[in-house]
């Protein structure tokens, strides 16, 4: 004979359903908040020091001319090689979706600002982040490089750093300075989308 559940237990099965559902949001909530917090730090907060190379995150290009966030951080990386703080850069990023990719049109655009192409390691093949990040690892220890100061967009960094400590490389962050392109409402789809993106890396998503 069938046993029934008494009206008891069935108004404690979505009440418990309830609980979780909200312990689930709360949880989850609090990670987005902590996640945001390190974003906005790392944003904020210029940590280049000496150094062995000068990383540079790509960013889109147009006809083999880097675009305004592309340039700003190439300018930014430049400013950092002239003071002195690393004596090598390295232009990260593949194919764009035309004949160019983002680590040649970088270094020709550092080579046209002057510097030797000798002092410039381009990277061409990584689609995103994830990859560049993992190329400049291994470009690191093929060329012995121990420390690398890292530049791309402020949100952006927390991601980077987290994703190179992560293979063991030893990395310090430097925001390029903002352009006249973005928007307040741009920001916030890019710390969005860092959230998602870092939340997908460490649960192994991507």
């Amino acid at each position: 004979m069938k046993r029934r559940s008494s009206p008891k237990t069935r108004n404690w099965i979505p009440r418990a359903a309830l609980w979780l559902l909200l312990a689930l949001a709360v949880g989850a909530l609090g990670w987005s908040y902590w996640v945001y917090a390190q974003i906005e730090r790392y944003a904020v907060e210029d940590h280049a020091a000496p150094s062995d190379a000068i990383g540079v995150f790509g960013a889109a290009e147009y006809d083999g001319r880097p675009s305004p966030v592309y340039r700003a951080r190439l300018d930014h990386a430049l400013a950092l090689y002239h003071h002195g703080i690393a004596p090598l850069l390295i232009t990260l990023g593949g194919n764009g979706g035309d004949q160019y990719n983002e680590g040649a049109v970088g270094r020709e655009y550092l080579v046209g600002m002057g510097v030797p192409e000798s002092d410039i390691i381009a990277e061409t093949e990584s689609r995103n982040t994830e990859e560049s990040a993992r190329r400049i690892a291994v470009i690191a220890r093929a060329n012995g490089l121990r420390r690398l100061v890292i530049v791309s967009d402020g949100t952006h960094l927390f991601r980077i750093h987290e994703i190179c400590a992560a293979d063991g490389l030893d990395v310090l962050t430097s925001p390029r300075p903002r352009v006249a392109v973005e928007g307040g409402s741009k920001e916030a789809e890019r710390i969005e989308h860092e959230i998602l993106s870092y939340t997908a890396w460490r649960l192994d998503l991507h």
